[in-house]
């Protein structure tokens, strides 16, 4: 169990001696939480977390030595201590929904985590070399305070070139800073379609000359509008002399973001073939996109990381984690973290808030509990800003109070990251009456509100089947001029699924994504399928499992899983699915296995009490 803060200094003492000794450092030690391994490092008196049994200082404060390769044999062969038969009935139901199988319905993401776009994408904007930082936070620009913004903001959505031309012909300049600023802000407000055709117009105006990452950034936009395989063309068109790496990697990031394996790794093997080094970022997309679709190809990825000798940054530890903790590996988990620390690299406040969600999630209470302590510091009013990561971690663990006592150190003066976070913590307290009231105490602050706002409480309504509250808010939203997006029709999905009405939530989610030109989330399809395939419906099945594909959804196993349930469900044989699986690049697990073996028209020995009767 983790110990208290207090600990901490005096074994960074001892963390640097360990460090430096590098008896355990190699591939070969990592993530291996066997008992064999377990037993050698007690025998040699190991100072690390996984041989110790007295406590131990806080979250990312252990005494470890480092190393990689043992991923590939606890993971791959998922012969570890917390490893074993069940692995795969765990990835099954957590690795696509992102959901632990103890949360139920509820949504276990905290603020501001993984993100493609974050990790990735938005590095465009870096003056460095170094592809997996991010720069600093920039506050989103009033309208005020850049007339180009408010102008831009303004624009008919298909006018932006018109009114540039105005603004131009006007007497106005573009200054290159205060378009960076403008963009970035489009971005914020994911106003992607505008930000394109700024991008587009400078271009081909010649207002201002065009770099590297001017490129890469509209090649970005390009692949959030119109699709990764009309940025991959644009790159054509891109001077040789600006068709460096960071356009290669922002096309990767993209792939990798709509978890399109097959171009995601043509695009990283291009990248190779064009002779670019082989980075963290591109290391870090690839784990990104195996840790969604499949884990067993981690290992891979690591040992080209040796191979490479690319250092690993706190967000590849960070997606080792959550890949580890994911499992309910929290052996191999706590590994990852001493290797980190062996390497020097600090955590932030999102990975100890990775941590101890997954500690939650396995059952470690009391590890949870210390790393939030941790997180506190001595002054949690002087470290306001952990106030946000820590509400939802405390209402993970059923702790009213502790929320409302770190909502009461931003009530006064909230920012509205936080009034986010309380409105998602209450509502997964069941007190919904108290997210209502912080929602509606935010319009006597910002009197309008954006729409992931909306969205927040639209969640909580869909979370505690609250039909025709939700109905009243989405009226409201569109009554108020907010643009319906992908969560709050997700959102609304939920509802109508929850209210029985799964035909009416196929018909919202076809609809307002037609309407709205936007691709609907993959829970939102997946949550359809999961109900159609209780009922052993399966034309229904089959038609959103076609339409899952038809979106780029494909080569994830969950939706095969359910598929396969539906026929199941229906008591009906199924002919050439490990064929479908295979032209599709999936490979079974024992759950799909077992599934297949009870659909298995030719397989006189059924299984699943003989389907199900």
């Amino acid at each position: 169990m983790w110990a208290l803060r207090r600990a901490a200094n005096p074994l960074r003492v001892s963390a640097r001696q360990v460090a430096s000794v590098r008896g355990c450092a190699s591939l070969d030690v990592l993530l291996s939480a066997d008992a064999k391994n377990a037993e050698q490092h007690s025998e040699q008196g190991c100072q690390k977390s996984c041989c110790c049994s007295t406590p131990k200082p806080p979250a990312c404060r252990l005494p470890f030595s480092s190393g990689w390769s043992t991923w590939s044999r606890s993971f791959s062969s998922q012969t570890g201590a917390n490893s074993g038969d069940k692995v795969d009935d765990l990835e099954d139901g957590f690795s696509d929904l992102e959901v632990p199988p103890e949360a139920d319905k509820k949504d276990v993401e905290l603020p501001s985590e993984e993100s493609s776009d974050d990790d990735a994408v938005d590095g465009i904007g870096l003056s460095g070399d170094d592809a997996d930082a991010k720069p600093d936070k920039e506050p989103m620009k009033k309208a005020s305070q850049s007339p180009l913004l408010k102008v831009m903001l303004e624009a008919p959505r298909n006018g932006v070139s018109g009114t540039l031309k105005k603004w131009l012909d006007g007497g106005n300049t573009f200054d290159r800073s205060d378009i960076f600023y403008v963009i970035m802000n489009l971005r914020k407000r994911k106003f992607y379609f505008k930000a394109l055709q700024l991008l587009e117009w400078l271009e081909d105006s010649k207002v201002i000359d065009l770099g590297e990452r001017d490129y890469a950034s509209r090649l970005d936009l390009v692949a959030k509008v119109h699709g990764v395989y009309k940025a991959e063309k644009y790159i054509d068109s891109i001077p040789i002399s600006h068709r460096g790496e960071i356009v290669y990697r922002t096309l990767l990031a993209n792939c990798v973001s709509e978890a399109n394996v097959k171009k995601s790794e043509e695009v990283f093997n291009k990248m190779k073939d064009l002779g670019f080094p082989v980075t963290v970022f591109a290391i870090n997309q690839l784990l990104l996109l195996y840790k969604r679709v499949d884990k067993k190809k981690i290992a891979d990825v690591l040992a080209k990381m040796e191979k490479e000798n690319v250092k690993p940054s706190l967000f590849t530890y960070k997606l080792l984690v959550d890949t580890k903790g994911a499992i309910r590996d929290i052996a191999g988990m706590e590994k990852v973290v001493e290797s980190m620390q062996a390497e020097g690299v600090e955590p932030d406040l999102l990975f100890q808030a990775t941590i101890a969600k997954h500690y939650i999630f396995a059952g470690h209470r009391e590890k949870a509990e210390a790393i939030l302590e941790s997180m506190e510091g001595g002054d949690i009013k002087g470290n306001r800003n952990a106030c946000k990561i820590l509400l939802p971690l405390y209402a993970f663990l059923g702790k009213k109070d502790d929320v409302e006592r770190m909502w009461q150190v931003c009530e006064a003066n909230p920012r509205l990251d936080e009034c986010l976070s309380a409105i998602e913590s209450f509502g997964r307290l069941g007190d919904v009456e108290r997210a209502e009231k912080v929602f509606e105490d935010m319009f006597a602050t910002w009197k309008t509100l954006s729409s992931k706002f909306y969205n927040a409480l639209m969640k909580v309504y869909a979370d505690q089947n609250l039909f025709k509250k939700g109905k009243e808010l989405a009226k409201r939203m569109d009554e108020d001029g907010c643009r319906l997006g992908i969560s709050t029709i997700d959102s609304l999905v939920k509802l109508y699924v929850g209210a029985g009405e799964v035909d009416k939530a196929e018909s919202i989610l076809h609809k307002l994504s037609k309407s709205n030109k936007m691709k609907p989330q993959y829970s939102s399809y997946l949550m359809l399928l999961d109900t159609y395939s209780k009922k052993g419906d399966i034309h229904n099945s089959e038609k959103v499992f076609d339409q899952l594909r038809q979106m780029g959804y494909n080569g994830r196993v969950r939706q095969y899983q359910l598929l396969l349930n539906a026929y199941v469900h229906a008591k009906t044989p199924v002919y050439g699915f490990r064929e479908r699986m295979k032209a599709d690049n999936i490979f079974p697990n024992s759950v799909i296995a077992s599934l297949l073996a009870a659909t298995d028209p030719f397989n006189k020995k059924k299984t699943l009490s003989d389907m199900l009767e």
